[in-house]
């Protein structure tokens, strides 16, 4: 960590990767007096944040929605001055594509997947009978069952058993929380178990969870979306750090990070890499290089988003959209149906339909034309795709580092932008703190 600078000196920090997160942690250095420099591998400002013209519309084609329920974001937004106009989802119930090729309503009322019941038709068409039968354990065993378990996967596989767990909660907690149930702290659904003990049962639990807060939406967690796009934020950020003079070098390679300084990579087989020093920074997980690190393996996150013909999907069959289910016949993860979910996306199509596809792999727009048509349950013909947008990027694992490098990004916060936006904002008051006790 940085040294307090003397008085007549400023001290230099070098914020490497501009997506969200190193735009707010470079914003917050700017504030406490430091002088602060980007350097950023693409052409491009934001990350997984991107905006794209489709069909004449400008929408977002990464990550778009956040979690309302914390309201780090809108909060952020409000610190800079900015009147954030956020909207809430005008359909929320949501579908699942079975491992047997259904496409099929989600049971409610659910949290997370997690029924109230298993025996009923619904969850016996996603789970199959005989793990719907398993999952009627949950009533017959003692509340403290379970109760001690560390991850929600856990908890639902020792209460309702496996088909239950990866046939219907696994897609969904996947689609809300970006991981597997099993990596899926059971703290990150507050009440579960204190419900489960106090009804004795995961089910009533789920039941009485949804009485308190009277609401039947299948999804616990309250997402909404900015009215503009996401793209808002990083145009928001990017206007403050040119306001702040701080300077975004883009199409600069790091090689390698450390505390103290970075090497950026050779334009040629010639050149030398160049060293640059300062207090480092890091918003891009692979260049942490310290020895004590370890990291998951990163996974490739593929959107695809479609504008198709007025009048495809009337009466919006699938709702929100389609969640599916791992090992079916659909290569994408999920659907969403953008233009019946979201109002400002639905007055900007007038007429047309937005349907976005996310994928786990690299995808084309033809294979997603084909997945949108199985799960919507509607005949797509190539004509009907009016223009499509594909953005590909790569999502970090999680990183465990030592306290040496200064580490921001989803990797160590969580893939919830709120979390993304608080911890970098709490590395940059650790900094400021660190350099003043020095």
């Amino acid at each position: 960590m940085p040294e307090r600078p003397a008085a007549d000196e400023t001290l230099d920090v070098i914020v490497v990767g501009a997506g969200v997160a190193g735009l707010v942690v470079a914003r917050e250095l700017v504030l406490q007096g430091y002088r602060v420099r980007v350097l950023e591998a693409s052409s491009r400002a934001g990350g997984q944040v991107r905006a794209e013209v489709l069909d004449g519309m400008t929408i977002d084609a990464g990550a778009a929605q956040f979690s309302l329920d914390d309201g780090v974001v809108t909060g952020y937004l409000q610190r800079m001055g900015r009147t954030p106009r956020v909207q809430s989802p005008l359909a929320e119930r949501r579908w699942l594509h079975t491992v047997a090729g259904e496409t099929v309503p989600l049971p409610v009322p659910s949290v997370l997947g997690i029924p109230m019941t298993t025996m009923t038709d619904d969850v016996a068409r996603i789970v199959g009978r005989q793990a719907s039968w398993r999952g009627l354990m949950d009533a017959l065993l003692p509340g403290p069952v379970g109760a001690k378990a560390p991850t929600l996967g856990a908890l639902v596989r020792r209460r309702m058993g496996d088909g239950v767990l990866e046939r219907l909660v696994a897609p969904v907690v996947e689609a809300v929380r970006g991981a597997h149930p099993d990596e899926v702290p059971v703290t990150a659904v507050p009440g579960l178990v204190h419900n489960l003990l106090r009804e004795n049962s995961l089910g009533r639990a789920v039941a009485r969870m949804r009485l308190e807060v009277d609401d039947d939406a299948v999804l616990d967690d309250a997402t909404g979306l900015l009215e503009g796009g996401m793209s808002t934020l990083v145009d928001a950020l990017l206007a403050d750090l040119n306001r702040f003079g701080v300077p975004i070098d883009y199409g600069v390679r790091v090689a390698e990070a450390y505390p103290d300084h970075v090497v950026i990579a050779a334009t040629d087989e010639t050149a030398e890499p160049e060293v640059r020093h300062g207090v480092v920074v890091v918003a891009a997980p692979e260049l942490v290089t310290s020895a004590e690190t370890s990291r998951a393996e990163s996974a490739l996150e593929c959107v695809v988003t479609l504008a198709l013909d007025a009048g495809l999907l009337v009466g919006a069959p699938r709702d929100a959209g389609v969640l599916v289910a791992r090992g079916s016949d659909v290569a994408a993860r999920s659907l969403t149906h953008l233009s019946a979910q979201w109002n400002h996306v639905r007055e900007a199509a007038d007429g047309r339909e937005i349907v976005r596809l996310r994928y786990g792999q690299p995808a084309t727009v033809e294979q997603a034309r084909l997945d949108a048509g199985v799960l919507l349950g509607a005949d797509i013909p190539s004509s009907a795709v009016l223009d499509a947008a594909v953005a590909t990027w790569m999502r970090a694992g999680a990183v465990t580092t030592d306290r040496s490098i200064a580490v921001v990004g989803e990797h160590v916060a969580g893939p919830e932008l709120g979390r993304v936006i608080a911890h970098a904002r709490a590395v940059a008051e650790s900094i400021g703190a660190t350099a003043v006790e020095a």
